[in-house]
């Protein structure tokens, strides 16, 4: 069995547990980060000297970082179906993923959704919201570009870029912000809503994380 430590409303957490219900993983699930704290115990710094979630066990294997795991699982489980086996298709797949993770996640999560969600209303940065506002204004039209080309965010079929991109979309339209008019990626979102692993991993309400006077 694998077990993953991390509480289910972390956006890190939840492609983990998303790409193991895709592909049919037995997993347990241990709270761990946010209000349920452990993750600066010497047990858990042993697992991740970084004390933050997820971490992955699968037998005698032990991983932090979910862009990692989630090439771990596509690699050993997926049979290529996620990650293909070319180094060159993978390239391009690899090339997505990062970019939905170090440049999408970091101008929505830490400058709206934090802002937004996670801040009381009068401590709001609201020249960082209006600077992540723009940056959405600028990248999601890539990723539309992209949707209507080939359907995927990296080609024909999904893909770990998907599972980094696709993960963010239920915040993504949730929080109330001015957002750009991407048809296709609002299309995607209702396909991958369709999908029931997604529903149960991503699709995680974020009530517990609204900072008091939000």
């Amino acid at each position: 069995m694998i077990r993953i430590h991390g509480r289910r409303t972390s956006s890190n957490v939840q492609p983990v547990m998303w790409i193991c219900a895709e592909l049919g993983l037995d997993v347990e699930r241990i709270d761990a980060g946010g209000a349920f704290g452990g993750t600066d115990t010497p047990e858990y710094l042993a697992m991740n000297p970084m004390g933050r979630i997820p971490v992955m066990q699968d037998g005698d294997l032990t991983m932090f970082e979910s862009q990692a795991i989630l090439r771990y699982l596509a690699a050993e489980y997926g049979r290529d179906a996620l990650w293909a086996g070319s180094a060159r298709d993978r390239a391009v797949q690899d090339m997505w993923m990062e970019w939905a993770k170090l440049t999408v996640s970091l101008e929505f999560n830490y400058k709206i959704f934090w802002q937004l969600v996670r801040t009381p209303a009068a401590e709001r940065d609201h020249a960082l919201v209006e600077e992540g506002i723009r940056a959405m204004h600028r990248l999601m039209p890539i990723a539309e570009a992209r949707i209507a080309r080939d359907g995927w965010l990296a080609g024909e079929t999904i893909s770990l870029a998907d599972f980094t991109f696709g993960v963010q979309l239920y915040r993504y339209y949730a929080v109330d912000f001015d957002r750009p008019e991407t048809p296709h990626v609002d299309a995607y979102y209702a396909r991958l809503r369709d999908r029931a692993p997604y529903r149960d991993h991503a699709m995680v309400p974020f009530d517990s994380l609204r900072a008091a006077g939000a």
